[in-house]
């Protein structure tokens, strides 16, 4: 796999364990161009960068629920439980694997876990402010970093592009338009 790493490839394969953000190795494994045995190996044989809260071993019961939100079997045909990667075991694995895909993935996953943080940090402040012009600002902030994440793959026509989002209680929408 040569073609470049997308942050819109990398934010669809995060999930949530236990209330984190997490990357499953099989995933890890495709984003940074190995097989999974090669990003579990990297782990069992550098244990000490790998404390407690830096890889999360899935239970049987996560993976039977994860299992069944899947619909392709790449992720369902797995005989051996999944390790899931938070951010900052991705980061750890990134000092193992070494190549120039590794370092485009490195890239790749600290911007969009950058690019996520933001945005729930913009909608937790847009949720708490009253004031209309903040309020204003924020939504425009929040269109934009949607528009960043999906940049590479956002489908254009005509002379604007309108992202729509809903979140519960908010909606962002956010319309871009092209430069005459």
């Amino acid at each position: 796999m040569n073609s470049p790493i997308s942050i819109e490839i990398i934010q669809s394969r995060i999930i949530e364990i236990r209330g984190e953000r997490v990357l499953l190795d099989s995933d890890v494994a495709r984003i940074y161009g190995v097989d999974t045995k090669r990003v579990n190996e990297a782990v069992k044989n550098n244990p000490e960068k790998f404390p407690k809260g830096y890889i999360q071993q899935v239970t049987k019961q996560e993976w039977d629920a994860l299992k069944s939100k899947f619909s392709t079997s790449n992720r369902g045909g797995k005989v051996k439980l999944p390790t899931a990667f938070p951010e900052r075991g991705l980061y750890m694995l990134a000092t193992i694997l070494k190549s120039s895909r590794a370092t485009q993935a490195t890239f790749a996953i600290i911007e969009t876990f950058s690019k996520i943080r933001e945005l729930g940090s913009t909608i937790r402040t847009l949720s708490a402010t009253k004031d209309g012009a903040k309020q204003k600002s924020l939504i425009q902030r929040s269109g934009e970093i949607v528009a960043e994440v999906f940049d590479e793959t956002l489908q254009t026509s005509g002379s604007e592009t309108s992202i729509e989002l809903n979140f519960a209680v908010l909606k962002f929408k956010h319309t871009v338009k092209r430069a005459k």
